[in-house]
């Protein structure tokens, strides 16, 4: 294991004044202004660039990711005026790569699978060999202009959000395994030649025959078997789905001959962004033990990348993205070194106070993680193996990114899985007292101690929010969360969760939602003969017909957020 790699995105952010932030991917239409690169963005991103490298270096990184592929290669084909922006950009990477390698880091860029605009459209003209000669194309001039870079890193099977804006904009253009296969087998050559590595992801939202590409031996074999390459690592998050708790390790990290990377979030997008604590060390800790002996070349840590909100910390940059920086440490030194989750936390301490009393951190870690596993999620729910088409369920729907999603339809599905409401509620309550020992212990330390008023204020709206989905439904309940709402919202500006309320019926009898939702979700990793006449193929051509009829029970966030719901059933 010799590469412990970190997003580099954390600097593209600053004074990034959107509402709502896809992080997800640098905000390239927010550096701009007048057609070009605005200077003092540039200068901005190359300080805190250099702020953020030394801090990932001696926390033991030894390299990082850029974005994008996008922006660092222009094409004659390109205008004269997205020729000349390219060229600034190019500049700009150049800078960020000197940086990096003064700190002994490798960078790697990152790339959709593919990108396009207007230009690309009309030279591609959408033909798969023409796609893959474009890719290469592409990469040749990266290696060449860049030749410090040490290679690429790609994402084949989730596409730019519906709110991204710019010069490009990534599409899926690979579907099938077979199409998969040909852009490995395009691209290897061209790792070879400049002796770099293509670290190709197996993520995917579940579109086309590729889409179950993170969990199925099938289609893993399908793509990868046979092309075991020194240039070539596969990259996978650690488990079966995104970035959640609860989840068994994914069986693949034991299945194959090609070196494989791993995949870890330290700013936990679906557990607050980084606003209160959510440690992770324990869990990966776990992962790294069971790894042992296999062929892992490293790991991949999220630091700031994921998912949308208005929360805006910036780790190793902001005084206040501790959370963040915690789990980013402990992360690396648990897979670096070696060394034990308690260990890494001795360690943090040790760097960061001038006593040896390390355990009350510890303590308080030990809590913020029984927070998250007792309140955010729901135990019951999220150790079920669940699939829908191509894709593991989330083990968190109830709350989902900054929304805690409260309706009739939600109430109904979490009836359908939980055996024990009154239990689930109770153990909700309970753990709300531990986020004011939390904060006790965050006021001996000096840690940041309204971060855990926040959590407290938020998490007993989801406490109560429990009381509607497990419990008698009374006009007194719907009352207090309406108040509470009220009251959550008085007093705090935006970013805060938004709470989703709607106490309007499902007119769906409880028998019948269960009966279809054992038709629809299985709960094992193959695919059932319902699956591939019904869910995966049938599904697809009714749900135009269907989404009419299903309003009530996706969120409006889920259409209008990332890819858009709708896109789970292409």
């Amino acid at each position: 294991m010799n590469l412990f790699i970190i997003d580099g995105i954390t600097p593209f952010f600053r004074g990034c004044d959107q509402e709502i932030i896809n992080w997800s991917k640098a905000p390239f239409s927010c550096l701009e202004t007048d057609g070009g690169l605005d200077k003092e963005n540039v200068q901005s991103i190359i300080a805190d660039f250099t702020t953020f490298c030394e801090k990932a270096a001696h926390a033991g990184y030894n390299a990082i990711t850029l974005d994008d592929l996008a922006h660092c290669c222009v094409f004659p084909f390109y205008s004269d005026h997205l020729q000349k922006k390219i060229g600034e950009y190019q500049a700009l990477f150049q800078a960020l790569i000197t940086v990096a390698a003064s700190f002994e880091m490798r960078v790697f860029i990152t790339t959709d699978l593919l990108f396009f605009n207007s230009a690309i459209d009309e030279y591609v003209a959408s033909r798969s060999a023409s796609v893959r000669r474009f890719a290469v194309h592409a990469c040749r001039q990266l290696f060449t202009r860049f030749p410090e870079i040490a290679g690429i890193v790609t994402r084949m099977g989730e596409a730019d959000g519906l709110d991204v804006k710019g010069d490009f904009h990534s599409r899926l253009v690979i579907r099938s395994a077979k199409q998969a296969r040909q852009m490995i087998q395009a691209l290897i050559p061209v790792f070879e030649e400049f002796n770099r590595l293509l670290i190709f992801r197996t993520w995917s939202v579940g579109i086309g025959k590729v889409g179950d590409l993170i969990w199925n031996t099938k289609t893993y074999d399908a793509v990868f078997q046979g092309l075991e390459n020194k240039h070539l690592i596969v990259s996978m998050k650690y488990g079966a789905s995104d970035f959640f708790r609860f989840l068994p390790l994914n069986r693949l990290f034991f299945h194959g001959g090609h070196r494989k990377l791993i995949e870890f979030q330290a700013r936990r997008e679906y557990e607050g962004f980084g606003e209160y604590p959510s440690f992770v060390g324990w869990d990966y800790e776990k992962i790294r033990n069971q790894l042992v002996g296999q062929n892992i070349a490293g790991i991949s840590v999220w630091s700031q990348t994921g998912g949308w909100s208005g929360f805006r910390r910036l780790t190793y940059l902001d005084d206040n993205a501790v959370w963040n920086e915690i789990n980013t440490f402990v992360t690396v030194r648990i897979f670096r070194d070696g060394i034990s989750a308690d260990q890494a936390i001795q360690e943090y301490y040790r760097e960061h106070y001038p006593d040896p009393h390390w355990r009350p951190l510890q303590e308080l870690l030990k809590l913020s993680d029984d927070v998250i596993k007792e309140l955010l999620y729901i135990e019951d729910f999220a150790t079920r193996d669940m699939f829908f088409r191509r894709l593991r369920v989330p083990p968190l729907v109830t709350v989902y990114w900054r929304h805690i999603v409260v309706n009739h339809f939600m109430r109904k599905f979490m009836r359908c899985y939980v055996s024990n409401g009154r239990k689930v509620v109770k153990q909700g309550f309970q753990a709300l007292e531990k986020i004011k020992q939390m904060q006790e212990l965050a006021n001996q330390l000096g840690l940041p101690v309204d971060d855990f008023k926040f959590q407290y204020d938020t998490f007993r709206i989801i406490a109560t929010v429990r009381e509607y989905y497990f419990l008698d439904f009374t006009p007194e309940l719907e009352e207090r969360l309406v108040k509470m709402k009220a009251e959550y919202e008085a007093k705090y500006a935006e970013p805060r969760y938004t709470l989703m309320l709607d106490f309007s019926r499902f007119n769906l009898r409880s028998t019948h939602l269960h009966l279809m939702l054992r038709m629809l979700f299985r709960g094992e990793h193959g695919y059932r003969l319902f699956d591939r006449i019904v869910t995966l193929n049938i599904l697809s051509f009714c749900y135009p017909v269907l989404k009419r009829y299903s309003k009530k029970a996706i969120p409006e966030f889920a259409s209008e957020t990332a890819m858009g719901f709708d896109s789970i059933f292409k």
